[in-house]
């Protein structure tokens, strides 16, 4: 029998978080899928235990093409959920999301943060929002959320998704590019751990911003509707 709503979560070096997040998740769905991209810590072992089915990468794929080639191994199932392996217990705020798609409101729903400290000056996002709209006139309040529950069928249509961290860019071009119905939600208590102003922090962005423009540039010509997956 197919499976209703299971939760999709990359993880790389998410050892300390992961079972927090999967357990918050275990209540809005019927599976969580954790995928670990070739995490060196315990990640795997901690999200076992935590009671997600964990699908393991031998090496870093990153988070586009990590989800991508999970969707390939797993069933279908009726509605995804994609989340951040870093939630921790504010993961549980999810549910407006699956709400949403569940009840037809919504083909794809986004979660929208409240107010976080600890993050850079903004650049990457307000980008990311600008080439959005310029690629499909969306205005996207919250970018780079990946917070994000979308149907089978709108699943489907933005896929095969786009790698690394360009995916939620790629995702809403195609989405909205799809004809779908794409919204955001207001999540408030939804937190994870800020990247901070430091070279890590800096670094993160840095490939961020390149797979965003790597994602956008790929999109240049819209891809044809009516592609079928399964």
């Amino acid at each position: 029998m197919d499976r209703k709503v299971v939760a999709l979560v990359a993880a790389h070096e998410e050892s300390v978080r992961i079972a927090a997040t999967v357990t918050a998740l275990h209540g809005l769905v019927d599976e969580v899928v954790v995928v670990d991209d070739g995490s060196s810590d315990g990640t795997s072992s901690a999200a076992l235990v935590a009671g997600a089915t964990v699908l393991r990468a031998s090496r870093r794929r990153g988070k586009g093409r990590a989800i991508e080639e999970s969707l390939e191994r797993l069933p279908p199932a009726d509605v995804w959920l994609l989340a951040d392996a870093d939630l921790g217990p504010t993961a549980s705020g999810l549910g407006p999301l699956v709400d949403a798609v569940g009840e037809g409101s919504a083909d794809v729903a986004i979660a929208a943060f409240p107010k976080l400290g600890g993050g850079g000056f903004g650049i990457v996002k307000r980008t990311a929002a600008r080439l959005i709209r310029g690629a499909c006139g969306f205005d996207a309040r919250e970018p780079l959320s990946g917070q994000r529950a979308l149907t089978a069928a709108a699943l489907a249509a933005v896929r095969p998704l786009a790698p690394g961290f360009g995916l939620e860019v790629g995702m809403t071009i195609d989405a909205v590019r799809a004809g779908l119905k794409v919204i955001e939600i207001p999540i408030e208590g939804l937190s994870h751990r800020p990247t901070g102003r430091g070279p890590r922090g800096f670094a993160h962005r840095a490939r961020q911003g390149a797979d965003i423009l790597a994602a956008v540039a790929a999109r240049a010509i819209p891809r044809p509707r009516g592609r079928t997956r399964r």
